[in-house]
């Protein structure tokens, strides 16, 4: 068991000036040394940058900057640097890919806190143009959390859904050449709250795509910052965790341009603190169920019940236990069984000690037992203080204090087995899982760390070892040390800031066969991470409804091949703030042709496909004719 070091954080209160001391006696250090903020372990720990290593390894390089990518997220200065307040700010923001141009590769757009988006169209052979002004997306009046895209109105085309933290959301017409036009109100979708992940799929079966938006709670307060462009934030997990709760909401698309919201009917408004949804029809019954997690509190699942509303199953699924303290959400089959399963990353479980000049030993791979973690144990935190916090927090007796891995079973059951195949890990905000060595199993991508005033964190490279366990590769594959250092090349307040990872989307954005990574950093540029893995077999697909909605979001193909069975299904956006690639990938390994290949349509219809060529991007029609 490897042992780690991290600074906690006191959700009663985080003094101002234990900020401060915190800040300048970590900057003191670097400045002393001169080298980057060490690892938990110090220099030669896990969370440390290796000294060894003097030659790029195969895995992932970044080409943001040479690619034309200069965005930056932007924190809010009132809420960030010399001020830190610990609150909802500090979750940063999101980016989604899609194919907004129709030309056949996937753009990518940034969203911001303190500044413009920015959406950069991809021109092929790595080279992307900022088309933000003239695509009408500048959206620079608010903080934006999370976007997602999807065709709507059924014209073949990306329509655009923008969250919000309290500045209202937006959604946005895409008139098929690329530009989008504000029709928010005309849509219905005035929605002012403070809002997280948007998803899209059909939930009615109806051919066109609804929309899903997590929210979490009233958390800001009730004054504006000085420039009057965002409301002020408290500051401690604890004035966060008594803040009046905020529903999730779900909109039927009624498909004449408009959206009627549905939630109360349906009954997926859920307990609040929403924050990512996977969408996934775990019982293989032909309807979507959503899968929600929660930031504060239990996760839930929604089983479709096929008359346009759904019953909370996360008892009899998982026998109620979940994450506790929940961001990122996927489903995926990790496993190679054919059925798809869930994973949830709990990064407010990590945050339960006080902040300390010393920074304490922790176990990486350790489950919690409880909201106080190891506080109480090591005399961080009182036993009456802890009892305060539960009370405040009202968790499940039956919540799991760190990640989760949800093994499908059949028959609507899961079995937790996130300890057995290795996927605890620390600081962790999102999940972007692909087939980044094309070896027909599912590796995750895990963007974790807290940042500045905190000390720098590794995020996890998980590689899938095919027998349903996972091994961190993080160092070997050129996710740590980070590309240009751990810290950001600009101080703030005079002190070294270690650098941190939010969203991660996955695409392939070079049409090479292997999955690419984009990866937001906290108050920073972005990751644009080529995928350098030795060239193996694969194909991918990119499917268009016809019956079903046009995205085929939803629909399952499983493909069979070198002796696996690879099954993948077109998502919306998920895996917190995050929206990926639509067109599914399969990296073959060595086959040299494919067994099968079946389509399971989001319509229920399933479809047989023959002679499918390696090595090139298929699109796929749905037939009118096939049969269910």
């Amino acid at each position: 068991m490897q042992t780690r070091r991290r600074l906690g954080l006191n959700v009663l209160a985080v003094p101002a000036l234990a900020v401060a001391a915190l800040a300048a006696s970590l900057g003191a250090c670097d400045r002393s040394r001169g080298s980057a903020v060490p690892g938990p372990a110090g220099a030669a720990g896990p969370g440390a940058a290796d000294a060894t290593q003097t030659s790029q390894p195969i895995g992932f390089v970044d080409v943001a900057q040479q690619a034309g990518v200069s965005f930056k997220m932007a924190f809010l200065p009132g809420e960030q640097g010399r001020t830190f307040k610990i609150n909802l700010y500090d979750h940063g923001t999101g980016v989604a890919l899609a194919d907004i141009d129709g030309d056949g590769d996937d753009d990518i757009y940034f969203l911001n806190q303190l500044g413009p988006n920015a959406l950069y169209r991809n021109d092929g052979a790595w080279h992307f143009t900022d088309i933000t002004a003239a695509a009408g997306l500048l959206v620079d009046d608010r903080v934006c959390a999370a976007a997602v895209f999807g065709d709507v109105d059924g014209d073949g085309d990306q329509d655009l859904y923008v969250t919000s933290t309290r500045g209202g959301n937006l959604f946005f017409k895409n008139d098929g050449r690329g530009h989008f036009t504000d029709a928010t109100a005309a849509a219905g979708l005035t929605l002012v709250a403070h809002s997280a992940a948007p998803a899209m799929f059909d939930y009615d079966a109806d051919g066109d795509l609804d929309l899903f938006v997590t929210n979490t709670a009233r958390w800001t307060l009730g004054t504006r910052d000085p420039s009057g462009r965002y409301f002020e934030g408290p500051s401690g997990l604890g004035a966060i965790a008594t803040s009046v709760v905020e529903h999730d909401i779900l909109y039927r698309n009624d498909g004449n341009g408009a959206f009627t919201d549905v939630t109360e009917a349906a009954g997926v408004a859920g307990d609040g603190w929403g924050f990512d949804t996977a969408v996934i029809d775990f019982d293989e019954d032909g309807r979507p169920d959503l899968f929600v997690g929660n930031m504060l509190g239990v996760d839930r699942l929604f089983h479709n019940k096929g008359d346009g509303t759904f019953e909370n199953v996360t008892s009899t699924a998982f026998g109620g236990r979940t994450s506790w303290g929940t961001t990122g959400v996927k489903a995926f089959d990790y496993d190679g069984d054919g059925r798809l399963d869930l994973m949830a990353v709990d990064m407010h479980s990590d945050m339960w000690l006080p902040i300390s000049l010393t920074i304490p030993p922790i176990e990486e791979h350790r489950k919690y037992k409880g909201l106080e973690g190891p506080a109480v144990e090591r005399g961080f935190m009182t036993s009456a203080q802890s009892a305060e916090l539960n009370a405040s927090m009202h968790p499940s007796p039956l919540a799991v204090f760190g990640n989760t891995l949800h093994r499908n079973l059949g028959g609507g059951r899961f079995e937790e087995v996130s300890d057995k195949a290795g996927v605890e890990t620390f600081w962790p905000w999102g999940i972007a899982p692909a087939d980044f060595d094309c070896d027909g199993d599912q590796d995750v991508f895990v963007p974790s760390g807290m940042g500045y005033p905190l000390f720098y964190w590794r995020s996890s490279f998980l590689v899938n070892r095919s027998d349903g366990t996972f091994e961190d590769h993080s160092r070997i594959v050129g996710i740590d040390p980070l590309p240009g250092g751990s810290n950001a090349k600009e101080l703030i307040d005079g002190m070294l800031a270690p650098r941190s990872q939010r969203a991660a989307a996955v695409s392939d954005l070079d049409g090479d066969g292997r999955p690419d990574l984009v990866v937001v950093n906290f108050n920073d540029h972005p990751f644009v991470l080529r995928n350098t893995f030795p060239a193996r077999s694969w194909v991918e697909l990119r499917l268009h409804g016809t019956r079903s909605n046009r995205d085929a979001i939803g629909a399952v193909v499983t493909i069979r091949a070198g002796g696996k069975r690879i099954v993948r299904q077109v998502e919306t956006a998920s895996g917190y703030l995050a929206q990926s690639t639509k067109t599914l990938h399969f990296g073959l390994g060595d086959a040299k042709s494919i067994d099968s290949c079946e389509i399971r349509w989001p319509n229920g219809s399933v479809q047989k496909l023959d002679g499918l060529k390696l090595g090139v991007v298929t699109d796929v029609t749905e037939p009118a004719d096939t049969p269910k």
